[in-house]
């Protein structure tokens, strides 16, 4: 169902039912109503790569309230996939959750530093290879409602190996894993960071797999 020029059925929106072909709004241009807005905010702690504090914020009703936010230092991460539809992937030991998995090479984005060439610089300290050629695949903010932290996800192809890694920050390993193998080590839980999650999921979209596989 359309109404007031908004697609309230996305099946329906992308034409993928009965044949209906709907323009797709991707932008909603409401009155404003429902949107939080601040008004000052106070600091808890800060250093470069993380600030958290108290935003003072008016709710649509008025109340207003102070919310704990966390910015962080952005993060970019590559998908580097070869001539044989493999993507290199990491086995990486995270402390926090005390849990290994597959992780795609990525890293922070120095003050400065444009994210094509951070996502360039962590594949090459991680993994010892170099991307050929780079495109910008998908970014995503990972947990929106209370902290700021985007993620810039590229896909690199042509890839070369320029040396050994230099960087080891937790990596056990770095292998050649199919592509049609992502959705099975997702099921198996081995792929559960959020950078590597939203990546390969987006490149098994344009590359025509299917997230349960096949």
């Amino acid at each position: 169902m359309v109404t007031r020029g908004f697609c309230l059925s996305l099946p329906v929106c992308l034409g993928l039912r009965g044949g209906v072909s709907v323009v797709v709004v991707t932008e909603a241009s409401g009155d404003g109503s429902s949107r939080w807005r601040t008004f000052g905010e106070r600091t808890i702690y800060d250093s470069p790569e993380v600030w958290l504090g108290q935003v003072d914020v008016g709710l649509p009703d008025g109340e207003r309230i102070w919310r704990h936010v966390v910015r962080l230092q952005r993060a970019a991460a590559m998908v580097l996939i070869d001539e044989e539809d493999r993507v290199l992937l990491l086995w990486r030991h995270r402390f926090v959750q005390d849990r290994w998995g597959w992780e795609l090479p990525g890293g922070l984005v120095d003050e400065d530093e444009d994210p094509r060439e951070a996502a360039a610089r962590e594949l090459e300290e991680q993994t010892g290879y170099r991307a050929g050629h780079l495109d910008h695949l998908v970014s995503f903010q990972p947990v929106a409602e209370s902290a700021d932290g985007e993620h810039i996800v590229f896909v690199g192809r042509d890839g070369e190996r320029t040396g050994d890694a230099i960087s080891s920050e937790g990596i056990n390993s770095s292998e050649w894993v199919p592509l049609e193998w992502v959705p099975v080590l997702i099921a198996a839980g081995k792929i559960w960071n959020s950078a590597t999650l939203v990546g390969l999921l987006q490149m098994l979209a344009q590359n025509g797999y299917s997230a349960a596989g096949g």
